[in-house]
């Protein structure tokens, strides 16, 4: 009987970490289905039914960056999200912009962020890469971590992988990492208090 729950609770264990396995799989499909798109935020509503959505891009690029605007953009497709006004939503509704090729989309971003201040008619507005609502969760997480560390020794990508310029380890979460901190003093001084 006891040999029983042991191999039942055994194959709990391998069905949950199954499911996590595939949960991490489906968010990495859908991150690389929105490769090409990026998030534009704080455009007022209504304002694409005068000029359309592909326009006002080309205002924002023009307006904001000089450098980028005699760069053909290719945009293949361009929304609101969601699809449908919500009355009780006190800010506008993003603008998706897909793009033809995940280059320019990187172009756009890297000149955004190296901006900083990005503005339409004046109003400050963010251009950020669209990504599945898990994985913008997941990175929420680990976000005071990834403010500790920028500008150490080591840094922290979106994929959750930790490098001291030497080597690289990867961390599914928050248990594996403090794991190996408490093999790395220099580490576990620097995370101390945020795992």
């Amino acid at each position: 009987m006891e040999d029983r729950i042991m191999e039942i609770t055994q194959s709990g264990q391998q069905t949950e970490n199954r499911i996590k396995k595939l949960e991490s799989n489906i968010r990495d499909l859908w991150d690389n289905i929105k490769q090409a798109n990026q998030c534009i935020i704080g455009i007022p509503e209504g304002v694409e039914k005068d000029k359309g959505m592909e326009n006002i891009f080309e205002e924002i690029i023009a307006g904001n960056f000089p450098n980028l605007k005699d760069t053909e953009f290719k945009i293949q497709e361009a929304q609101r999200a969601p699809n449908k006004l919500n009355p009780n939503r006190p800010t506008p509704r993003h603008i998706i912009i897909k793009m033809a090729k995940v280059t320019d989309k990187e172009r756009i971003l890297k000149a955004a962020r190296d901006k900083q201040n990005v503005t339409y008619k004046g109003t400050p507005i963010r251009i950020s890469a669209d990504f599945f609502t898990e994985t913008l969760q997941a990175r929420r997480e680990w976000q005071e971590i990834f403010k500790v560390l920028k500008g150490k020794k080591y840094t922290l990508s979106s994929k959750n992988i930790i490098s001291n310029r030497r080597r690289n380890k990867i961390f599914s979460n928050k248990q594996k990492l403090k794991e190996y901190s408490n093999t790395k003093p220099r580490l576990k001084e620097i995370l101390k208090g945020l795992l």
